[in-house]
């Protein structure tokens, strides 16, 4: 019997272990003030991991930090620690301003919505698409995307990503810039995009800027397709 329990014991222990899953959860909040508008109003649809408690956690953690700098932007004290929340304040931001400048006349609004691309054993892509508007000629409209090992939940950084991270760097340049039509020696900013730097650069984690999520479609063919480019992936 003693010879028994630990087996038991053990056979509990492997039924019981789970597969990362994901499902989808919706947040909105809308002003309730009166306004000729139709807003302020904010929206998040994102992938939340369930089952592995500490590599979900970490996943939805780093979910949740990009909404937030999305919508309350890099500079925003991050004090809210749910969606609902971040939604809220951003409400309650516009009618601080529409109190201090009533005669203002447009209407602010936030969408974010996340969505997975891509899910094996080795790895994560989850996509954030967001638009903003907060006053001005027009608003602004985003992408994200992030890499993680869903094993452990971290960032996947890039020197484990590529057998040669520069031989991809120079081919996902090479792609992006007869794409957008910009010469090989310009500026990247020379066919009118509206970049904050002016030369080709990958992220260290393929995260944020647009390039950068350009490098990260492009990994995730190459990764998917397995050819293309023998010195990476």
């Amino acid at each position: 019997m003693k010879k028994i329990v630990p087996l038991l014991f053990l056979f509990i222990i492997t039924s019981c272990k789970k597969d990362l899953t994901f499902k989808n959860v919706h947040f909105e909040q809308k002003s309730t003030t009166p306004n000729k508008f139709d807003g302020p109003k904010a929206s998040v649809t994102v992938p939340f991991a369930e089952n592995k408690t500490i590599v979900a956690d970490s996943i939805n953690k780093k979910v949740f930090n990009i909404v937030q700098t999305i919508i309350h932007n890099e500079e925003a004290t991050k004090k809210a620690t749910t969606y609902d929340a971040v939604l809220k304040d951003f409400i309650k931001e516009y009618q601080k301003i529409i109190a201090k400048n009533p005669g203002d006349p447009f209407g602010w609004e936030a969408n974010v919505t996340g969505k997975i691309k891509h899910l094996s054993s080795q790895i994560l892509n989850i996509e954030i698409e967001h638009y903003s508007f907060t006053g001005g000629a027009h608003g602004y409209q985003g992408l994200r995307s992030i890499i993680i090992d869903p094993l452990t939940g971290k960032n996947i950084p890039n020197a484990k990503l590529f057998k040669n991270e520069d031989a991809f760097k120079k081919f996902a340049e090479k792609t992006f810039r007869i794409q957008f039509q910009i010469p090989a020696n310009s500026n990247i900013n020379s066919t009118d995009l509206c970049l904050k730097m002016k030369n080709f650069s990958c992220h260290k984690t393929i995260f944020s800027q647009m390039p950068d999520c350009y490098c990260t479609t492009i990994f995730m063919k190459l990764h998917l397709m397995r050819k293309a480019h023998k010195n990476c992936c």
